[in-house]
C-alpha cells in the first residue's frame, strides 16, 4: 500500500462508508426489508445500513469475492444477478455503474430483481475537469483490488436518458456535499456525487 492509498484508507473509506450508509438510510423507504448490495466489495457500507436500519437484510453481489466482508456475498459474473425477478425489496449500486461498459444491462438487472426501488449512487460528469478527477479517485481507490476500470462516466443528460430508458423514476435525491474531509472535498467533492433512490415502473404490474 502506497501513501496515498494509505491516507484514503485511514482518513476517507470509513467517513465516506459512514455518510453514505446515512444517506442510504433516509433515502430508503421504510417498507424496504430485503436489499441486495450489487458490487458489495468489502460489504461495509451494506453492513453500516443494516446497522442504521434495524430489520432490514442486506446481502450482496461482487464479481471478486474478498476473503473477508462484512455482510453475506455470493459471486456473480458482473451481467446476470442470481435472483429472480422482483424478489428482493430494493436493490442498491454504490458506485458500480461506472465500473461497466454497458451501464444499462446491470441496472436493469438491478431493477428486474428489485420488487419496486433501486438505490443508486454515482458520479456526474459534468464541469471542467470532472473526468479527470473522478479517473484519479477510481485509480486511488480500486486499482489495487483489481477493479475494472474503464472510466465510463456519465453526465446529467446521460443518467436522465438512462433511467428513462430503464423505466426508472427519480424519487428522491441527494448530492452527498460532504462526503470527504476539508479541503479534499473542495476538489473530490464539488458537484460530482449524487445518491438517488429510484422507483421501478415495473412495480405497477405487481
Amino acid at each position: 500500500m502506497n501513501p496515498i492509498e494509505h491516507i484514503h484508507d485511514t482518513r476517507v473509506h470509513v467517513r465516506r462508508v459512514r455518510l453514505l450508509a446515512e444517506v442510504a438510510a433516509r433515502l430508503l423507504p421504510p417498507d424496504a426489508r430485503t436489499l441486495l448490495d450489487i458490487g458489495c466489495g468489502d460489504g461495509a457500507l451494506g453492513a453500516g445500513l443494516a446497522r442504521m436500519r434495524p430489520g432490514l437484510e442486506v446481502r450482496g453481489v461482487e464479481v471478486g469475492v474478498r476473503p473477508t466482508t462484512a455482510i453475506p456475498v455470493t459471486e456473480f459474473d458482473g451481467h446476470k444477478l442470481p435472483h429472480a425477478e422482483h424478489s428482493i425489496d430494493a436493490t442498491m449500486l454504490v458506485d458500480v455503474l461506472h465500473h461497466t461498459t454497458h451501464p444499462g444491462e446491470l441496472l436493469r438487472e438491478a431493477s428486474r430483481v428489485a420488487r419496486r426501488w433501486i438505490l443508486l449512487k454515482d458520479h456526474h460528469a459534468d464541469g471542467l475537469g470532472a473526468r479527470a478527477t473522478l479517473r484519479l479517485m477510481d485509480n486511488v481507490s480500486n486499482r489495487r483490488h483489481g477493479v475494472e476500470l474503464p472510466h465510463n462516466y456519465l453526465t446529467r443528460a446521460q443518467w436522465t436518458a438512462l433511467f428513462s430508458e430503464c423505466r426508472l423514476r427519480v424519487v428522491q435525491q441527494d448530492s452527498v456535499p460532504q462526503l470527504y474531509p476539508f479541503p479534499a472535498n473542495l476538489v473530490f467533492g464539488r458537484r460530482l456525487h449524487f445518491f438517488a433512490l429510484l422507483e421501478s415502473s415495473a412495480s405497477d404490474r405487481l
